[in-house]
């Protein structure tokens, strides 16, 4: 992936607080392995990652916001390729070194830049 590549990011509709997108959005879960899944912008565009993701996978999204490589590699994140059989668009956002707080701090501030790019897509539908 190059500095520029947007890593895209399905927003599910209980990350939007008040109209607004909200960090969880942009953090792992524990069951995540402190690694949060995104799209390789540059395999997939915004309206087929939020196909593949609510049809193909079956989950939840009212849709798409994206932070770039270099956005990441600014708070120390490292971005990384992660495909998998039925999903080689799968790439990794990896917190793994850091704790609760400077994840959340991390998070707030992905979030932030996403917000500056607004949404890539959004289902009216939601």
């Amino acid at each position: 992936m190059k500095e520029d590549t947007r890593l895209l990011r399905q927003v599910h509709p209980s990350f939007i607080q008040n109209g607004r997108v909200s960090s969880q959005a942009f953090r792992p879960t524990p069951k995540d392995g402190k690694k949060l899944s995104v799209y390789d912008g540059d395999a997939i565009e915004a309206p087929a990652a939020y196909e593949h993701y609510t049809k193909s996978l079956r989950q939840s999204s009212n849709g798409v916001m994206a932070v770039t490589c270099q956005e990441c590699a600014q708070l120390e994140l490292d971005a990384q390729n992660d495909p998998l059989e039925d999903f080689p668009e799968h790439a990794l956002i990896d917190f793994s070194p850091y704790g609760t707080s400077a994840t959340e701090k991390k998070a707030k501030l992905l979030r932030k830049r996403a917000e500056e790019r607004n949404w890539l897509f959004w289902n009216t539908g939601s």
